[in-house]
């Protein structure tokens, strides 16, 4: 009973203390990369621990032959006692449907939001395709609309889509900066990203975590297309061409440069460039590890201990 119970807790405490530690630490900043990295691996880890603990809360009533050999009985049996709960039968049932449910229900939300986005960027194609020129000086697609805004189409026949107030408010430096930074969300997949972490916010919302990794994994994606659109560039080009389109929308499905984060990455596009150097993205790249690894060793800590025994088929070396 021990495993389910601490997979559990490590699920609440990531949840909790973890994300609200991510929240407020200010390195994600600085490596908007690591930062998607380890909300990902944040949100991983919470469901994975309680798919473990649903296995583990299981496990005692899965059939489990012991013809090959008598031996395999004995361990059968270790397995058995390590994996053991109180409650039996109608706990290892708990335990199997917490599976089924969980694994069940991202699946099919991820399905869905999946499906959804396809549908609305097919909508956007197809009305593009009415009204949308094509500009020969930057090769993105232009509409006509009073707004300044531009956004980029993933997947198939991805493209980067500017409105006529846009492309008329925007000098060349800006556009340049502009269209890499949109380049960045369709080569960098972050539609996909975004898709993940909704279908979790979608399966289960009546948990805030879900919802505060969504909204920090769209902070983050946005300030990882800055800083890949910027480059070389002057910062400050990309900072002033967010200035004119923060109040552009983008449509469903798609990705745009403006929105609610503009303001933000504008402060930030106009402070230097502050790397996180070697050694703290060295221990980034570790933490997002380990969050990932804990709840693994947690689930595997009784099978380890029932192999160890002696009569059991599978051993260590001493």
């Amino acid at each position: 009973m021990t495993a389910p119970l601490v997979l559990l807790g490590y699920a609440i405490l990531v949840a909790t203390a973890g994300s609200r530690c991510l929240q407020r630490a200010e390195w994600p900043q600085r490596s908007p990369r690591l930062g998607i990295l380890l909300w990902q691996a944040l949100a991983a880890s919470v469901v994975v621990s309680v798919v473990l603990a649903g296995a583990a809360l299981a496990l005692p009533a899965l059939p489990v032959t012991t013809s090959v050999a008598e031996f395999l009985e004995a361990c059968a049996m270790a397995l058995r006692e390590h994996y053991a709960t109180p409650g039996g039968a109608a706990l290892s049932f708990v335990g199997a449907f917490v599976v089924i449910a969980v694994v069940g229900r991202v699946t099919y939300f991820l399905a869905v939001v999946l499906s959804k986005g396809r549908r609305e960027r097919a909508v956007q194609r197809r009305s593009l395709a009415l009204v949308a020129g094509r500009d020969l000086g930057s090769g993105a697609l232009v509409v006509e609309y009073a707004t300044p805004a531009v956004y980029c189409l993933p997947g198939r026949g991805r493209e980067v889509v500017f409105t006529s107030a846009a492309l008329a408010a925007l000098d060349a430096g800006q556009v340049d900066a502009v269209l890499a930074h949109e380049w960045a969300h369709l080569r960098g997949r972050h539609d996909l990203v975004l898709a993940a972490a909704g279908a979790l916010q979608a399966a289960f919302p009546f948990i805030s975590f879900f919802a505060v990794a969504r909204a920090e994994l769209a902070r983050l994606v946005e300030m990882h297309a800055d800083d890949t659109a910027v480059g070389d560039r002057d910062r400050l080009l990309l900072a002033t061409a967010l200035v004119t389109l923060a109040e552009g929308t983008a449509p469903p499905g798609t990705l745009g440069a403006g929105g609610a984060s503009a303001v933000a990455r504008v402060r930030r596009l106009a402070q230097p460039a502050l790397p996180l150097g070697r050694p703290g993205s060295l221990f980034a790249a570790i933490g997002t590890g380990a969050v990932l690894v804990v709840p693994i060793l947690i689930a595997a800590a009784p099978a380890v201990a029932a192999a160890a025994m002696d009569y059991c088929p599978v051993g260590f070396p001493s």
